[in-house]
C-alpha cells in the first residue's frame, strides 16, 4: 500500500467513524440502539451502496471476538456491583439454563417451520439466543426502570456471552456429533474455568495497583483495561470462557476502590463506543441488501418465534424459584434486545464451514433489525402498562450528565505542590474572576464543599469550574497566587504562563 493510499484509508475511515457518531445522536432522540444506524452506515458503504467491497468472514470473525471483549470490559468497568448484588443468581439462570430453553424451542421452531436441517437449526437457536448489552442499555438509559429489573437486565447482558459462544462453536463442528453428557461437562468447565480466571485476575490486578504507584495517572486506565484484555486472553488460552473472565474481571476491577476510577471509567466507555462502531460498520459492509430479500420471510417467522415463544418461556423457567413478580417477568421478556453479538456468532460458523451458513448472517440480520425496530421504541410504553412506571408519574428527579461543552463550561483540577504560596489562602482571598468557583476539595482523601472561609492547604486537590470564556483568566489568577500570595497583584505578578 502507497502512502496515498494510506491516507485514502484513514481519511475514508475518519469519516465513516465522524458519521457513526454523529448518527448516535439520533438513535438517543428516538429510542432506536445505534448499533442500527452503524449498521446503516455499513451497508450504505458497502458493495450495494458506495460500492466498497468487503467478504472476508475470517477477518470480520477475529474483530467481532475482539470487539465484543473490549465492549464486554467496557460494561463490567461501567457496572456498580451494589446494582447487581442481589440479582446475580436469577441473572445466572437467564445467562444459562434461560439461553439452553431458548436454543431449544427456536431450533425446533426453525426445523419445523422453515425445513433447517437440525445443525443450521441449532446454531440459530443458539446465535439469537443471546441479548446484547449494547442494544438493551442504549435503550433502557432512557426508561426509568426499577433497579433491580434495570440490573437483573445488565448482568444477564454480561453473563450470557459465554454460553452462547461456547454452544456455538459446539454446534460448528463438522460433521455434527453432539453427546449430551459430553457437551454439558464442556459447557461447565469453561464456564466455571473461565469465572476463576476473571476473577483472580480481577483480585489480583487490583491489589497490584493499589500498591504500586505509576508515574502517571493516564497509566491507571490503560492498566485496568490491560487487566481485562490479559483475563480474556487467559481465559481462551486455557479454553475457557474468554468472554465471561472479562467481564468478571473488570466487575471486580471497577468495584475495587481504585485510583482515578473516573478517568478509567471515561477510558473504558470511549474504547467500548470505538469498538461497537467498528464492529457494526464490519457487519453492516459483509452483508448485502440485495440478498436479504429471500431471507425476509425466515427472519420475522423466526424472529416471531424468539419473541412470543422462546424467550418468554426461558424467563419464565429460568426464573422459577426467584419470586420474580409476573410483570416484571413480561418486561424482561420483552426486552431481551439483540445486536451485534447475535450477528457476530453467525461468523462463527461460515468461518467453521457449514454449509449453508451464509444464508444464517441474514436471516439474522433481519431479526436483528427489525425486530429492534420493533422492540426499542416500545420498551417505554410497556413498562407504564405493566405498571413498572406510574401513569401520573410524579416519578423521582432525572438528573441527567451533561457535557461541559453543551454548557460552555469546562472542569479543572489542580493540586497544590509543595511551597506553593497558594497555602492559607481562603477561598474569598483567592478571587478567581466570575463565575468561576471552586466546587469541591479534596483533602487527605476526603471531599468537601469549600465555604468562602475554607482555607487552602499543602495536597489539596481542587475542582474548579469555569466557562470556556474566563478559563484562561482563571488559570492566570490561580498561577498569579500560587507565586506571590494573596497580594499577587502588589508585587506586579498576574499569572501569565512562563
Amino acid at each position: 500500500m502507497s502512502l496515498q493510499q494510506l491516507y485514502l484509508v484513514l481519511l475514508a475511515g475518519g469519516l465513516v467513524l465522524l458519521a457513526s457518531i454523529a448518527v448516535t445522536r439520533l438513535g438517543s432522540r428516538v429510542g432506536l440502539p445505534s448499533l442500527l444506524l452503524f449498521l446503516g452506515v455499513g451497508v450504505i458503504v458497502g458493495e450495494d451502496g458506495l460500492g466498497l467491497q468487503f467478504d472476508d468472514y475470517l477477518l470480520a470473525d477475529h474483530l467481532g471476538t475482539v470487539a465484543l471483549a473490549v465492549i464486554l470490559i467496557e460494561g463490567g468497568l461501567t457496572t456498580r456491583f451494589s446494582d447487581i448484588r442481589k440479582v446475580l443468581a436469577p441473572a445466572a439462570s437467564l445467562a444459562t439454563v434461560g439461553v439452553g430453553v431458548c436454543v431449544a424451542v427456536t431450533a425446533a421452531g426453525a426445523h419445523l417451520l422453515l425445513g433447517m436441517d437440525w445443525q443450521l437449526a441449532l446454531l440459530l437457536g443458539a446465535v439469537v439466543s443471546v441479548t446484547d448489552a449494547a442494544a438493551v442499555f442504549s435503550v433502557l438509559r432512557v426508561v426509568p426502570l426499577p433497579r433491580r429489573v434495570a440490573g437483573l437486565l445488565e448482568a444477564e447482558s454480561g453473563f450470557n456471552d459465554a454460553p452462547a459462544v461456547i454452544l456455538v462453536l459446539m454446534f460448528s463442528v463438522v460433521p455434527l456429533e453432539l453427546s449430551f453428557g459430553h457437551a454439558l461437562a464442556e459447557l461447565a468447565y469453561e464456564l466455571i474455568a473461565g469465572a476463576a480466571i476473571g476473577l483472580a485476575c480481577g483480585f489480583l490486578g487490583s491489589i497490584a495497583l493499589r500498591r504500586i504507584a505509576l508515574p502517571a495517572s493516564g497509566l491507571y486506565p490503560l492498566a485496568t483495561f490491560g487487566l481485562g484484555m490479559v483475563a480474556f486472553a487467559a481465559g481462551g488460552s486455557a479454553h475457557a470462557s474468554g468472554f465471561l473472565a472479562a467481564y468478571l474481571s473488570a466487575v471486580v476491577l471497577a468495584n475495587s476502590g481504585l485510583p482515578h476510577r473516573s478517568a478509567t471509567r471515561s477510558f473504558a466507555e470511549g474504547l467500548g463506543w470505538l469498538a461497537q462502531i467498528g464492529l457494526f460498520v464490519i457487519l453492516g459492509l459483509l452483508v448485502d441488501p440485495s440478498d436479504l430479500g429471500a431471507e425476509l420471510v425466515p427472519g420475522i417467522v423466526i424472529g416471531l418465534v424468539l419473541l412470543l415463544i422462546a424467550r418468554p418461556l426461558s424467563v419464565v423457567i429460568a426464573l422459577l424459584g426467584f419470586k420474580v413478580p409476573w410483570r416484571e417477568q413480561a418486561f424482561i421478556s420483552w426486552a431481551g434486545l439483540r445486536g451485534a453479538v447475535p450477528i457476530v456468532l453467525a461468523t462463527f460458523p461460515i468461518v467453521g464451514g457449514v454449509q449453508g451458513s451464509v444464508r444464517l448472517l441474514n436471516i439474522v440480520f433481519i431479526l436483528v433489525v427489525v425486530y429492534t425496530l420493533v422492540q426499542g421504541p416500545s420498551l417505554r410504553p410497556l413498562a407504564h402498562r405493566l405498571g413498572l412506571i406510574p401513569k401520573d408519574a410524579t416519578r423521582e428527579i432525572q438528573v441527567e450528565s451533561a457535557p461541559l461543552d453543551v454548557l460552555e463550561a469546562e472542569l479543572l483540577t489542580m493540586t497544590v505542590q509543595e511551597h506553593s504560596r497558594l497555602h492559607n489562602v481562603t477561598v474569598l482571598e483567592l478571587r478567581l474572576p466570575d463565575p468561576s468557583v471552586i466546587t469541591l476539595i479534596i483533602r487527605d482523601g476526603h471531599t468537601f464543599v469549600p465555604q468562602p472561609d475554607t482555607r487552602i492547604a499543602v495536597g489539596d486537590e481542587l475542582l474548579i469550574v469555569t466557562t470556556t470564556k474566563t478559563r484562561a483568566a482563571a488559570e492566570r489568577r490561580l498561577r498569579a497566587v500560587s507565586r506571590r500570595g494573596r497580594l499577587a497583584h502588589w508585587f506586579d505578578e498576574y499569572g501569565e504562563a512562563d
